[in-house]
This record gives structure tokens, C-alpha cells and sequence, in this order.
């Protein structure tokens, strides 16, 4: 199937769900009912704390049986005291999103983790990349070039997950020896980003499991949530740039009966519009 027929497929099977108008209610299956339901299986699976350090990057891409769709995460050098930050709440927050999205949309998608080194040529097999703590990034040479060819050769990048000043003052010299010739601009609602699959109207900043529990919701001085992007010269959006804010975590714990389920539809909303975007463009 080709990347244009896997998106037809996601499109026409996500109106056999819902209607035009409210895709998202139709017969009581809307976001907040399967974040609950679609969780728990993972849940059950998830009982086991894996540490970031037990955690060993291979630069073997599974087979993804043939799928249209896999979802990737970058791996990437640096992390300072911080060890891995790629791997940042991983492998649960991936697993637990396919599982939602595997009910919420029609899309042929590989059910496992894939996380890919931005090195390794095989990264191009895959239109969408995510990678988060970006703040502690810190690529080498061969990485720089990697992402580089993967971004203008069409390939997405979702960045999540950093915070503050600090943070965006690494980024953003890390981001400049891929892109040095392209700005990064902030990106306005009214982009199709925000309504290619659901209507996102407001912007919002996603806490952590901790911080969701009644106390700030930001770290460190970044107070608002913003999200900026990277352009290439035909207008297509490369990289989007999801700074103060925590989507992943909200995958994590879209099961936990004390996260609020108005984060958790936010980061999966949001996260599937990438997705659609990055597939059609």
C-alpha cells in the first residue's frame, strides 16, 4: 500500500467512526472513552519500572510486517548527567500510544517500538520521527548529517518535551547545524497541522503525571506552552516544535485514574494530526 492509499484508508475509516460534524462522539467512542479502555491492556503489561540505563539501542529496524505506518523515535547523542534522554519514558509511552490509536484510527500501523539512530541510513524508511528532552541534546557529526538528509528529503520531526530558556538555547544551537538556512518561525492556528484530523483550537501545556496533580504545570521558567516549526522552502512544515510542555508523558499515563484525561486527549489529538500531516506531505 502506498503512503498516499494508507492515508485515504486513515481518512475514509476514521468517517466510518465519526460523524462529519463530531468525529470524535459518534456512537460514545470519542478520545476520552478509549484513552481509558484502550490503556488498560498496556497497563497490565507496563507493571515492571525499566530504567533508562537498562535500556540498549539497537540499530536493527524491525520488519514492521510489511505496515504501512511505524512509529519512530530519534536516538541521538548527548544527555549530560542525563544520561539517554532519548529514551525518556520509553518504551511504555509508545506502546500505550499505538494501542489508542490502533482504536481511534484506521491506520496500518506497526504495533511495537522503533527507535532508530539518527545516524543509521534506515532512517528514511520512516516519514515521522519523534524525539523529546531535546534541552540535553548534543549530536555528533555523522548525526547532524543524518537528520539533515532525512528532513529535506521529506521526512517529519516532532520535538517534545524540553523546557524553559535554558533548554531552547541548546536546541536551538543543535537545530541550527542541521538547518542553518532555515528559520524557526512560531506556528499560527489557523495552520492545517491543527485540523487535519482534529479540530485543535488552543494550545495547550501538557504536565507531567507529578506536576498534574495540582501543582504548576510547567518546569523550570517555561510558564507558556508554544508550539514553532521549521519550514522548508516550499512551504512544507518539517520539524514541529512542541517546547514547554510533556505529550509524551501524557501517553504514558492516559490509563491513570489521576491524570487528567483533558491532557491526555490534548497529546493524543495533537499527535495524530502530526502523524496524518506527516504522512500526505
Amino acid at each position: 500500500m502506498s503512503r498516499y492509499a494508507a492515508l485515504i484508508a486513515l481518512v475514509l475509516g476514521g468517517a466510518a467512526i465519526w460523524s462529519d460534524t463530531n468525529r470524535e462522539k459518534r456512537a460514545g467512542l470519542g478520545v476520552a472513552a478509549v484513552v481509558s479502555r484502550a490503556a488498560e491492556p498496556v497497563a497490565a503489561q507496563q507493571r515492571a519500572v525499566i530504567r533508562r540505563e537498562e535500556i540498549i539501542p539497537t540499530l536493527k529496524n524491525p520488519s514492521a510486517d510489511g505496515r504501512e505506518f511505524v512509529f519512530t523515535r530519534a536516538i541521538y547523542s548527548g544527555g549530560g548527567w542525563r544520561s539517554n534522554s532519548w529514551a525518556t519514558d520509553f518504551p511504555k509511552a509508545d506502546r500505550q500510544f499505538l494501542t489508542i490509536i490502533d482504536r481511534l484510527v484506521d491506520l496500518d500501523a506497526f504495533m511495537g517500538e522503533n527507535a532508530v539512530r539518527l545516524d543509521d541510513p534506515d532512517l528514511r524508511r520512516f516519514p515521522f520521527l519523534y524525539a523529546l528532552e531535546v534541552g540535553y541534546m548534543y549530536m555528533t557529526e555523522p548525526e547532524v548529517v543524518g537528520l539533515r538528509d532525512y528532513l529535506l528529503a521529506g521526512g517529519f520531526l516532532m520535538l517534545d518535551d524540553f523546557w524553559g530558556s535554558g533548554e531552547w538555547a541548546n536546541f536551538e544551537a543543535e537545530i541550527k547545524r542541521v538547518l542553518p538556512e532555515y528559520p524557526i518561525v512560531d506556528i499560527p492556528l489557523d495552520h492545517p497541522i491543527f485540523t487535519t484530523f482534529y479540530n485543535i483550537e488552543e494550545i495547550l501545556q501538557v504536565p507531567n503525571l507529578y506536576n498534574a496533580q495540582g501543582g504548576p504545570t510547567w518546569q523550570r521558567d517555561g510558564i507558556t506552552p508554544q508550539v514553532r516549526g521549521i519550514f522548508d522552502a516550499a512551504g512544507r512544515l518539517m520539524v514541529f516544535i512542541n517546547w514547554n510542555t510533556d505529550i509524551g508523558d501524557a501517553w504514558e499515563w492516559a490509563e491513570h485514574p489521576y491524570y487528567p484525561l483533558r491532557y491526555s486527549t490534548y497529546a493524543i489529538e495533537i499527535t495524530v494530526n502530526a502523524i496524518v500531516y506527516a504522512m500526505s506531505h
